[in-house]
């Protein structure tokens, strides 16, 4: 859930708070008044996820870009799980796109995420989830008809840079 919420509050617009000791995985809060703190181990999973999120933080797009939330869709009829879904986007003015998903729920859960890009018309798109190692070619045409589908286990997410897919793939 953690990780789902950090992907949710760091790549919104706004401003970015982080708490001394969140990159490693601190839970104690100690009073800047007693300067000293507890020891603690380093959470290796949650440090790499955040050194791979400050990286995606870093590019000027998540700050300078345009921000766009996204409609997500029914995976089938009278699945509901499609509402555990929250989904936005970021262009940037040289072409960079970026495509964020995340199932905000315990369960697992599918839906379609309209397709924001238009302009990549019927070209075959290449996302690569940039916290995460997935990579997949999709096919313009269907992403503007059906929209991108997504099967995310509880608390999943993606972090999406879309490109186009090069004429050999």
């Amino acid at each position: 859930m953690h990780q789902a919420a950090a992907i949710i509050t760091y790549l919104s617009p706004g401003l970015r708070f982080f708490h001394e000791g969140q990159f490693e995985g601190r839970k104690a809060r100690v009073s800047p008044h007693l300067v000293r703190k507890p020891d603690e181990p380093l959470n290796r999973e949650l440090s790499s996820f955040y050194e791979r999120l400050r990286s995606v933080l870093r590019h000027p797009l998540t700050r300078q870009g345009t921000w766009r939330l996204l409609e997500c869709a029914p995976a089938w009829d009278g699945n509901w799980t499609w509402d555990c879904f929250i989904a936005w986007s970021w262009e940037g003015g040289d072409g960079s796109r970026v495509l964020i998903a995340v199932n905000y729920a315990a369960n697992q859960a599918q839906c379609f995420v309209r397709w924001p890009f238009l302009e990549l018309g019927g070209r075959t798109a290449r996302l690569t989830d940039l916290i995460g190692s997935a990579q997949y070619d999709r096919g313009g045409a269907e992403l503007l008809s059906r929209g991108l589908y997504l099967d995310l286990p509880p608390w999943g997410g993606h972090v999406f840079s879309v490109t186009l897919a090069s004429s050999g793939s």
